[in-house]
């Protein structure tokens, strides 16, 4: 028999893990979104609410109907997977892609468990309750960390950052539409569900 304790903690309160106690946790609490950060932060990531879902959940179908008809580049992920970046931080995007030739190199252990690589692709849905800073943050983390293509949507502001390797951030003011560019050969992501 299991028993299941509850645990709250003030705002201010910074829970260090190293990446096995993560991996623990996350083995243990597969309903919650966990991250970890570089400096073995716990981040611990509330449940989306109606919009957030709804507009993920079309995020990740027109990725995955691209993925599906090009099995062949590469794989797609929803939210629920967790990478492990170069620096040791555990990320879980809203949606990713990593290319078939990364993908196939890793062992199948290390499918199985925290993918230990960046993806090529990613995208981050800015939720209500998300605060602008540590998102950009992540952006630019998986950018450094060999990203090639990031979209990070904003729809209280309206916008999308464009985080490209090697080049500085580009800012869309409600585009109906976004290019895979070389990294997504021919994926083109529509957003007029997103800006409703």
């Amino acid at each position: 028999m299991h028993s299941t304790l509850t645990l709250e903690l003030p705002i201010s309160t910074v829970l260090q893990v190293t990446q096995e106690q993560f991996e623990a946790l996350a083995a243990a609490n597969r309903d919650l979104r966990l991250e970890r950060t570089a400096k073995g932060e716990l981040i611990v990531m509330p449940p989306a609410g109606g919009e957030s879902g709804r507009r993920n959940f079309s995020l990740t179908a027109q990725l995955g109907i691209w993925v599906e008809t090009h099995p062949d580049l590469g794989e797609g992920f929803d939210s629920s997977t967790g990478f492990i970046l170069p620096n040791g931080a555990i990320r879980s995007p809203d949606a990713a892609w990593v290319s078939r030739s990364r993908w196939d190199a890793l062992t199948p252990e290390q499918r199985r468990g925290f993918p230990p690589l960046c993806p090529d692709f990613v995208i981050e849905l800015r939720s209500p309750s998300d605060n602008l800073p540590p998102l950009q943050a992540k952006m630019r983390e998986y950018r450094d960390h060999g990203t090639g293509l990031g979209w990070f949507i904003d729809p209280q502001r309206q916008q999308v950052e464009i985080y490209r390797d090697g080049r500085e951030v580009e800012v869309l003011d409600r585009p109906m539409e976004l290019s895979g560019e070389s990294v997504l050969p021919g994926f083109r992501l529509n957003l007029q569900r997103i800006w409703r």
